[in-house]
């Protein structure tokens, strides 16, 4: 079931809605992107918070190319990602991952942990993603 908030990302914002039939080409066909795991809101609510702070987040960082998982795709794909907390924002870089931002975070601790990230590429090679909390 979806809701607004999360409706709101894919029709006006414009943000792609992947699964896992398409999520590797969204992935390699962009340098830097970013999926959105939310999950069921039902069964996680903190993913409505994050449907929220995503703008905000594109904003700061417009080189990054937002995608929301789509529900029924979303467990399958957490495996291959490698989180175990939802919600969660997988970071990547030319299809391999920078790392990930679950659950809701204050606002220094996105701007710090993304510039970070940023900062350190290309020095740092991205692989598989850090777990993080």
């Amino acid at each position: 079931m979806s809701h607004p908030l999360l409706d709101r990302l894919t029709g006006e914002l414009g943000y792609a809605l992947v699964n896992e039939h398409n999520v590797d080409s969204f992935v390699l066909e962009r340098p830097l992107c970013l999926l959105f795991f939310a999950g069921s809101p039902e069964r996680f609510p903190e993913s409505l918070d994050v449907a929220v702070i995503l703008p905000e987040i594109i904003r700061a960082f417009p080189q990054f190319k937002p995608a929301l998982v789509e529900e029924a795709s979303a467990v399958s794909l957490q495996q291959r990602f490698g989180f175990s907390l939802w919600p969660t924002l997988v970071f990547l870089h030319q299809g391999r991952c920078l790392g990930q931002l679950s659950r809701v975070q204050d606002w220094d601790s996105y701007l710090g942990r993304i510039q970070g990230w940023l900062d350190a590429l290309p020095a740092r090679e991205a692989s598989r993603c850090p777990s993080s909390t």
